[in-house]
């Protein structure tokens, strides 16, 4: 039996929540093309025969330009020296650059590390041989696994890897759980993801989404607002505000005569719904907060 914690690691959009949902086996953690998508430390958590492995989805380290940046680089690196083991995420078909190297120079010396390549299916043999033998001299790995977390091909195998790398410990989490995520956290990142795939330019990095009010759902179970027991599964109503940082902004989010606004609404509604099992009624507004991105209070009011 074992125990650990495992962080996913490396730049943007080289695929690490693609990743965390595939090896869970369902949808922890939002995905789009944006860059930053991921804004917190994400856990994801998979059992195999009394063991359980805990995946930290973490942000994409970069070079920052707002507050907001370089906090979410603080979050990723702290991440390392709280973790049993890290999977350094590189995209096999973009290939290694500088900013590669960068991140491998912070990765943990006490820590086992696995390579993973990820995005092989748009890759052939050789290039994965190539950015395989490119990779060798960033960090003495413990292993090196070619994945596609998109298709699958090699998860099974890196999941093996990681399982492997574990120490000897009794789960944290009941073994039904895959996240521990709140409900609120949720929500206001699947209402994001279906904003950040929707808008274009500055606006994905300028939206942050806050859930005002959960009425009907606690500790996990509807309860019937028309009865007010707790018996029936009933409708679960959220009110949530999404920010922006500027009037232009919102103007976009709310798209013209509302239409954006109730898609992404619609959209975000049916996928929670198939999460907690729940009938949702979601209600959605936009408000502006000026450079959010750049003040400490709007950060950390807004959970960042």
């Amino acid at each position: 039996m074992s125990f650990g914690f495992v962080a996913l690691y490396g730049r943007p959009n080289v695929g690490k929540s693609t990743l965390v949902n595939a090896l869970v086996g369902e949808k922890v953690a939002i995905t789009s093309k944006v860059a930053q998508t991921t804004r917190t430390a994400i856990r994801g958590v998979v059992n195999r025969d009394g063991s359980q492995l805990v995946l930290v989805d973490t942000p994409g380290v970069h070079k920052p330009v707002t507050l907001l940046g370089e906090k979410l680089n603080e979050i990723a690196r702290h991440q390392l020296s709280e973790v049993d083991a890290v999977c350094f995420v590189v995209d096999a078909e973009a290939g290694l650059g500088r900013g590669d190297e960068m991140l491998a120079g912070w990765l943990p010396r006490g820590s086992p590390v696995v390579c993973v390549l990820n995005k092989i299916d748009r890759c052939d043999s050789a290039t994965i041989a190539r950015q395989t033998d490119a990779s060798r001299g960033l960090h003495d790995f413990a292993a090196w696994v070619p994945v596609s977390a998109l298709t699958g091909d090699g998860v099974a195998l890196l999941a093996d890897e990681l399982f492997a790398l574990l120490p000897a410990g009794e789960p944290m989490f009941p073994e039904g759980m895959t996240t521990d995520q709140s409900d609120r956290h949720l929500v206001s990142e699947f209402v994001r993801e279906q904003l950040l795939r929707r808008t274009r330019e500055e606006v994905p990095h300028s939206i942050a989404v806050m859930v005002d009010e959960i009425d009907g759902l606690e500790d996990g179970w509807a309860v019937d607002v028309e009865s007010g027991t707790g018996d029936t599964p009933g409708l679960v109503r959220i009110e949530a505000t999404i920010y922006v940082e500027r009037e232009s902004q919102k103007g976009i989010v709310i798209g013209k005569k509302g239409a954006l606004l109730k898609e992404v609404g619609t959209r975000a509604r049916e996928q929670l719904e198939g999460l907690l099992g729940r009938r949702i009624h979601l209600a959605l507004r936009v408000k502006v907060s000026p450079s959010w991105q750049r003040r400490a209070d709007a950060i950390s009011r807004l959970g960042y």
